[in-house]
């Protein structure tokens, strides 16, 4: 079974190609219908914001022993002091209640706090009390949405500079919003409250989403600028092979970091609950999921298609066509040099067999009686003297001058 490092190495050789810009409507369809969930989950369930978001009350208790039913402990408790509020409760920990409600006057508060240290037996001073206004989680969400403006410029810019093409900029923005659009429908779907830590996580997954596709669109760069040099390959073909060629890269760099953000993420559920933790390790884990498939599946196709009708693209698309069919002509026909070469015709009245194409010292000896050459003279048709023979010359020896 072929492993893991050859099927990479097959990839980047181009022995084996997945047909990603090929299929790339398979692609649009399929993050069409995932934005699609998004926008509805957006629109309909809308973000579960959490209370440095909308503002109210917010109450922890620590207690020794936290029963099954501390929820509806809890609910019915504010329910009797403080009627008609509604309220969230969670666990954070082992041994912590957190009960966070619409704003309560102090009166409310205090009533509540004594209501809690009894309905869960235990001191008063284990149970606190806090009101968080509305203004710290709006002045955060405007320096957020500013710094990402600030950051969506000034990326388009670097981006169009150093790949000189404006496309290779759009194509990385439609993905970055692509990551974005897609995590926070996840949110809004599940219900998972946003917090600050969540805001800090959506930001982080940006970065991570260019980083990705920085270095796919540099091997893409790379391969099509040969291609454009030796009109052997088309830019869809160039920039499929790019793709592949990252594709292993890809992986590893994604699953290296899902890893310890899995085992965060584990243990939070599990031990911790709620909290800072929790929130910032599920934006990253969601973000940098969706990151690594848009960088592979939606990034570089969208390029593509933004460059199919280019004129040079298009030329470039037929010169590589003509030569991937001279290269099939060629291969189709056989080589002159590997035709099997015509039969030696032997000279006339030449013997056929191999035996008497042997030399025989008897035509020698007609030879010197005739004083001709056999008939044809040699295979080659050339006549010769009556001395010469195939090997080493053997002439009579000249006899010496006579002394008078």
């Amino acid at each position: 079974m072929t492993s893991f490092a050859q099927f990479g190495n097959d990839l980047y050789t181009g022995k084996r190609s997945i047909d990603f810009i090929g299929l790339r409507r398979r692609w649009y369809a399929l993050s069409a219908i995932g934005l699609l969930l998004a926008a509805l989950g957006l629109g309909v369930r809308h973000l579960n914001l959490g209370l440095e978001f909308t503002g109210g009350s917010e109450f922890r208790v620590s207690t020794t022993s936290v029963p099954a039913n501390y929820e509806q402990v809890a609910s019915d408790t504010l329910s009797k002091v403080a009627p008609g509020h509604e309220a969230g409760v969670t666990k954070l920990g082992s041994d912590t209640i957190r009960l966070q409600t619409e704003k309560l006057s102090d009166a409310q508060s205090n009533d509540v706090r004594d209501a809690l240290a009894t309905a869960f037996n235990t001191p008063q001073e284990k149970v606190s009390a806090n009101f968080i206004g509305p203004s710290w989680g709006q002045s955060v969400s405007k320096q957020a949405l500013k710094a990402l403006i600030v950051f969506l410029v000034l990326v388009s810019l670097v981006m169009a500079i150093y790949f000189r093409t404006w496309k290779m900029s759009v194509a990385a923005l439609v993905a970055l919003i692509h990551d974005m659009v897609f995590t926070v429908g996840i949110y809004a779907l599940t219900g998972v409250e946003v917090s600050p830590a969540t805001m800090i996580g959506f930001l982080t997954v940006l970065g991570y989403s260019l980083y990705d596709n920085v270095v796919v669109f540099d091997k893409v760069r790379e391969n099509t600028q040969e291609a454009f040099a030796n009109r052997r390959m088309s830019y869809e073909r160039a920039a499929n092979l790019a793709v592949n060629q990252t594709l292993v890269r890809s992986i590893n760099t994604t699953v290296v970091a899902l890893l310890p953000i899995a085992a965060v993420l584990v243990i939070a559920f599990t031990k911790l609950g709620p909290g800072t933790l929790l929130d910032l390790a599920l934006a990253l884990f969601i973000g940098m999921a969706v990151g690594a498939y848009s960088s592979i599946f939606i990034a570089t196709p969208l390029l593509v298609t933004m460059r199919s009708r280019e004129d040079d693209v298009v030329k470039l698309a037929k010169q590589a066509a003509r030569a991937e069919t001279k290269a099939a002509t060629r291969a189709a026909v056989p080589a002159a040099s590997t035709a099997p070469a015509a039969p030696i015709q032997p000279y006339a009245g030449a013997p056929t067999t191999a035996t008497a194409l042997a030399d025989d010292p008897a035509d020698d000896v007609r030879d010197a009686a005739t004083g001709q050459a056999p008939a044809g003279g040699t295979i080659t048709g050339r006549q010769v003297h009556k001395y010469a023979q195939q090997g080493p010359r053997n002439q009579p020896r000249r006899q010496p001058k006579s002394k008078r």
